[in-house]
């Protein structure tokens, strides 16, 4: 069946890809070769689909303060970069090895494992500073371009073909459409490479990073790849390291100053601690873990740690012990203060997670993070309504995020709010790529609605654009 799925969803976006062509075609610039080869409507219905097949199969990590960390630190290196169009579909992929990536249509993928393998906010800011000046340069366009093929279905086989690789960590795995592809077609060229080095380097700089960050995130990988011998992280594969690219870094670096430049900031020393508790899946070794940290190096980020790995060992007492230290240190850092809420949320202490969830919301109202929190809080203590629109509320900004539908999903269905739990279900449904179940939730909606004609009404105007697109893409 997935293999099925994989065939409707290259047939689909041909399909879109050949609707752009006819109906609305963009024309390039005098000289613009590469917007003549793919427009950037094109690019952009190629990344749905793309985010669609991600969405559907890779595991995805859904922790709120590392979204909005990564979501806050993209943006603002965005701000440097030659990007025209800085909108961002940020996916947050559940693999402890080291990869990011970037697509065409403004996707952005960051593996947990990249903030494991960076030592600093710096060496993690110039890998993010590459893929966006991939995204700048318009390298997969170009890539279509100088291709012999320049054929966007083929371009399509391709882009799929690399979301598939991404999922597997194995690019030799892949059979999607009509032909095994090689592995050469995952990666950009030695030219591309080195330009999304140069153009990502100097966008670091402007945003102050320490010049070199890039260099010494370059030495993390190169050691990386001498460990891992047959099987290189992901990123190695489809962005070859050489010895050339490591010296040029360093090359550039060499006459800049570090002064006055920041190489770390605490919130991403806490979302590395996050992340090593993430994947430490046995409680008791994570607090002997960050007991030795700590007494080797007592950081705000190894307290931090120890709290989240007393918390997942139900030790409340010493977990508030660490996260209060923090918060007389830094008794306005959103991030520790959420931590605290969800703390007290685990531990079933409503009314002073709630009291804490609304101090900080006042002062920072429809954080993300924080709006989440105080959700669940309002779930938990049968105030569904409350909830419910806590999550709308994000929905207006977050409209294609899954996980908000998902979490909408399950207040309603709390709730015994049935039909909107099956319309929430169906909007998770639809962004997952996953038509059919989509069209099964609504029908289930549907029955439920015959007394009532306008929800009927909007449900059937649903259900009949689903039907159109799984129509669409069998008939092709």
């Amino acid at each position: 069946m997935k293999l099925i799925s994989k065939y409707i969803c290259c047939f689909f976006l041909i399909s879109i890809i050949n609707s752009l062509s006819s109906q609305e075609i963009e024309l390039p610039e005098l000289g613009d070769r590469v917007s003549g080869a793919v427009s950037a409507s094109q690019e952009k219905a190629i990344g749905e689909m793309f985010l669609q097949q991600i969405y559907s199969q890779a595991p995805l990590i859904s922790d709120p303060l590392l979204y909005e960390y990564t979501e806050h630190l993209i943006y603002r290196l965005s701000e440097y970069s030659q990007v025209s169009d800085r909108y961002f579909n940020i996916l947050l992929i559940d693999d402890n090895s080291l990869n990011a990536f970037a697509a065409p249509g403004g996707i952005i993928g960051v593996n947990g494992g990249l903030f494991l393998n960076a030592d600093n906010e710096g060496q993690f800011a110039s890998v993010i500073a590459h893929e966006l000046a991939h995204l700048s340069q318009r390298h997969f366009a170009r890539n279509v371009l100088k291709s012999k093929d320049s054929n966007l279905a083929s371009a399509l086989v391709t882009v799929s073909s690399i979301a598939i690789a991404l999922i597997s960590n194995n690019p030799n795995a892949m059979v999607v459409g009509p032909a095994i592809l090689q592995q050469q077609n995952l990666r950009y060229s030695r030219l591309f490479e080195k330009e999304a080095d140069r153009v990502g380097f100097i966008n670091l700089i402007n945003a102050g990073y320490n010049p070199k960050s890039m260099g010494e995130m370059f030495e993390n990988m190169n050691d990386l790849r001498r460990l891992s011998g047959d099987l290189p992280p992901e990123f190695l594969l489809t962005h070859p390291l050489s010895s050339s690219r490591i010296s040029d870094a360093f090359n550039a670096a060499e006459n800049l100053s570090e002064e006055g430049t920041k190489k770390d900031s605490l919130e991403f020393s806490l979302m590395k601690a996050r992340l090593e508790i993430y994947y430490e899946t046995i409680p008791a070794n994570a607090v002997r873990l960050f007991e030795s940290k700590l007494s080797e190096n007592p950081s705000d980020a190894n307290m931090y740690g120890l709290s989240l790995a007393h918390k997942n060992n139900n030790n409340f007492t010493e977990s508030e012990k660490f996260i209060d230290g923090l918060i007389d240190k830094h008794p306005k850092n959103l991030v520790i203060n959420t931590t605290k809420i969800d703390l007290l949320t685990h531990f079933k202490k409503y009314d002073e997670a709630l009291l804490l969830a609304n101090k900080f919301l006042e002062i920072s109202p429809k954080n993300y993070p924080l709006s989440i929190s105080k959700s669940k809080i309002l779930m938990q203590t049968g105030k569904y309504f409350e909830s419910e629109e806590l999550i709308r509320d994000q929905l207006l900004r977050k409209n294609d995020d899954p996980e908000l539908w998902l979490l909408l999903s399950e207040i309603q269905r709390a709730s015994q709010n049935i039909i909107g739990y099956h319309q929430s279900r169906a909007e998770y449904f639809l962004l997952l790529g996953q038509n059919e179940k989509a069209l099964n939730q609504l029908q289930f909606a549907l029955q439920m609605t015959q007394s009532n004609y306008q929800v009927s009404e909007r449900i059937m105007t649903k259900i009949i654009e689903i039907k159109k697109i799984l129509e669409s893409a069998r008939g092709f």
